[in-house]
């Protein structure tokens, strides 16, 4: 449940690359389309630096209220169980609806603003995310629960959007793709340990209410900014056609339902709910469908030609395997504090560990943001990455978050540094291609990002529990009463009971029942060794297959950073 919660949280990002779209789509949108007459906006002058700051503090603010409006529930299920009368399994059904229109709902936002304008678009965003604010306040069960957290996935959509766009508007031209885009980026990592540090004491207020009062608290300070920082007004013109609609409920539907089937499937075990095996049908239906439609218009919404180039797989795969090394920290190592017992009130010095080193590698990513060092920035990343991991999978039941200060700092320093490069590549190489290129590059990063972090937290869930199963086994084999030091052992386990139980074969019950918790404890551990192994040897074959193609590219003569092979 937690690593489901998990990956909502860290796939905050994946809403958010739309917003650098903005400008350049609504320009090379206007030449395509016949437009009204439209007056050119006044190039805009150089902001003084108290503005330019104000510009960067209203981002944050607005990155801080949409990430905790996410992550306040999704990383609270277990305590909020007990107010919304839950089960754990029904409980991570709040992640489910939350992910299941705001995996898509991206894509939707480009056109939307490219045709209304950015002033309405901002509007409408911030008033819809302040009232869905409101709804939580509501809230008495699991089902209205699930209605608003719906809801709210729809409604966080712009609000990251404005985000980004807030601050972007605070650098020069020049800048936007580089130390603009890394603080943007840096700044949708950081809901995630500040709601741990402030969960304790709000669920100790007022559980659910609590929580969301505060998200009610922070919409409400959010929507002046609206009003009071304009953003530079770009063209607009009637972008949206009626197949659009209509091939974009169809992706909305198909990434909705791998979203829940990703969500769910851990929980329910992938084979033994046919509901799920339904879902994943009705998503290739509609995903085929889309590909169907798009092949056959003139101007399509999403190139699925350009998609499966051979340069553009092989971007993506160099996302998705980012993604994938990157959920360690929240589909593995957030579990793995729970299965210790630990309280979030233990793990507070590891947040703040976790948030300095996510802010100084976003820092460190802006000081490095140029074309010739993105490949060299990817390969510390990787190694900051697979090292850490590799540091996680010695854990023993003696680990404490003491010991993990360092490989998860390594961990969120790696996550800040190697996003904003592949990114901008990426995206700018989408842009000379022209407008329709830039919605099917945000396909790619939705995919990569947002599904893939469900892939991640979905498939290091699912082999942690295989594996479990593997060293209980192992371990059971060898609990075996003519062993002297196991007979020993369960007698140390049932003393503790000897003043209460006088039958002696009840009490060497109770100490088997001891040994056996004690031998699942230490499976679960084992296993999430090999889970933090799997993501180091993730990362080194990554970072091996890196290294091999700025070899090759030296050799050529042309270094070109890898998540820009699809400029080759």
């Amino acid at each position: 449940m937690s690593a489901a919660a998990s990956a909502a949280a860290n796939d905050n990002r994946a809403a958010v690359v739309e917003g650098e779209a903005e400008a350049p789509v609504g320009a090379d949108e206007v030449s395509r389309f016949p437009a009204p007459s439209v007056a050119t906006p006044p190039t805009p002058q150089p902001m003084s630096v108290a503005r330019s700051s104000t510009y960067v503090v209203c981002s944050a603010l607005l990155f801080l209220t949409q990430g905790l409006g996410m992550n306040l529930a999704l990383a609270n299920l277990t305590q909020l169980q007990g107010s919304l009368s839950a089960t754990s399994i029904e409980a991570a059904w709040l992640s489910a609806a939350y992910m299941a229109p705001n995996v898509s709902l991206s894509i939707a936002l480009v056109k939307i603003r490219a045709q209304y304008g950015l002033r309405r678009f901002a509007e409408i965003g911030i008033l819809g995310f302040v009232i869905v604010s409101l709804m939580n306040v509501f809230v008495s069960d699991l089902h209205s629960a699930i209605v608003v957290r719906f809801i709210s996935g729809i409604a966080a959509a712009p609000m990251s959007t404005l985000g980004f766009l807030y601050m972007l508007e605070a650098f020069p031209p020049a800048r936007k793709l580089t130390v603009g885009l890394a603080l943007a980026l840096t700044c949708t990592t950081i809901s995630a340990p500040i709601t741990r540090l402030i969960s304790p004491t709000l669920i100790e207020y007022g559980q659910w209410h609590a929580l969301y009062t505060l998200e009610m608290a922070l919409a409400l300070m959010a929507l002046p900014i609206i009003y009071l920082m304009p953003l530079t007004p770009v063209p607009h013109a009637k972008v949206i056609q009626r197949t659009d609609i209509l091939s974009y409920l169809l992706v909305a539907v198909g990434f909705g339902c791998i979203a829940i089937v990703l969500t769910m499937g851990r929980l329910y075990w992938w084979f033994e709910a046919p509901w799920l095996g339904v879902l994943l049908a009705i998503a290739v239906v509609t995903l085929t469908g889309v590909v169907l439609i798009e092949l056959n218009r003139e101007l399509p919404l999403i190139d699925v030609r350009w998609l499966a180039s051979r340069e553009i797989l092989h971007f993506t795969a160099v996302l998705l395997v980012f993604r994938l090394v990157a959920s360690e920290q929240s589909a593995i190592a957030a579990n793995f504090y729970q299965l210790l017992g630990l309280q979030f009130e233990q793990v507070a010095t590891l947040c703040w560990v976790i948030l300095g080193a996510s802010i100084a590698g976003g820092m460190l990513c802006a000081a490095l943001m140029k074309p010739d060092h993105a490949p060299f920035v990817h390969v510390l990343a990787l190694s900051l990455l697979a090292a850490g991991a590799y540091i996680d999978s010695q854990a023993t039941n003696l680990t404490r978050p003491a010991q993990m200060y360092m490989s998860q700092a390594m961990i969120a320093a790696g996550t800040a540094l190697f996003l904003p490069p592949a990114m901008a590549s990426g995206f700018k190489a989408a842009l000379m291609k022209g407008p329709n290129y830039i919605l099917s590059f945000i396909v790619i990063f939705l995919f990569t990002q947002s599904i893939g972090g469900l892939i991640g937290t979905a498939a290091f869930g699912s082999f942690v529990t295989l594996r479990e199963k593997f060293h209980s086994n192992v371990l059971a084999e060898q609990v075996v009463m003519s062993n002297p030091l196991i007979a020993q052992r369960i007698s140390q386990l049932a003393a503790a009971y000897r003043r209460v139980i006088g039958d002696r074969a009840l009490l060497d019950g109770e100490g088997v029942a001891l040994l056996g918790q004690q031998v699942t404890r230490e499976a679960n551990i084992l296993a999430y060794n090999d889970a933090f192994l799997l993501a180091s040897v993730i990362a080194l074959c990554a970072l091996a297959g890196l290294l091999a193609h700025i070899l090759y590219k030296r050799i050529a003569g042309r270094l070109v950073p890898p998540a820009a092979a699809l400029t080759s």
